[in-house]
């Protein structure tokens, strides 16, 4: 399994606040989309996993800003699968700008039944490739 995902992002203007630096919540953006390419890189996608039943969410999430992102700036966005248990995963994320760490995250995903909210173990599509 693919236990890393690096994903490039360039910082536009609806990404800024006033003053032309990222608004924090879309530093947490970025971060799905790296996810998100990291479950793409595995042959699957969120409408699949839906497709069979399971949904993928934020369970918890810690994040520490060091520096500000601004307008018109390249990022990179990691995201590291360090461990899976059961029915969650949990990632270390990290947003770069060059050499620069600008924000660290711990986010914890679990996999919930589509239908019912609760708690599900992961599909075998996935699973497999774990």
């Amino acid at each position: 399994m693919s236990q890393s995902q690096h994903y490039p992002v360039r910082v536009y203007m609806e990404d800024t606040d006033a003053g032309g630096i990222v608004y924090y919540v879309n530093y947490l953006k970025f971060m799905e989309r790296a996810r998100s390419e990291w479950l793409r890189s595995l042959g699957l996608n969120q409408q699949m996993l839906l497709d069979s039943g399971a949904q993928l969410v934020v369970y918890r999430l810690s994040c520490h800003y060091t520096k500000p992102a601004r307008l018109d700036d390249t990022l990179n966005v990691s995201a590291d699968v360090v461990s899976i248990g059961r029915c969650r995963m949990t990632f270390e994320q990290h947003v770069w700008r060059g050499n620069e760490r600008l924000c660290a995250a711990t986010v914890e995903i679990a996999c919930l039944s589509a239908q019912y909210l609760r708690p599900m173990a992961w599909p075998s599509e996935l699973k497999s490739l774990m």
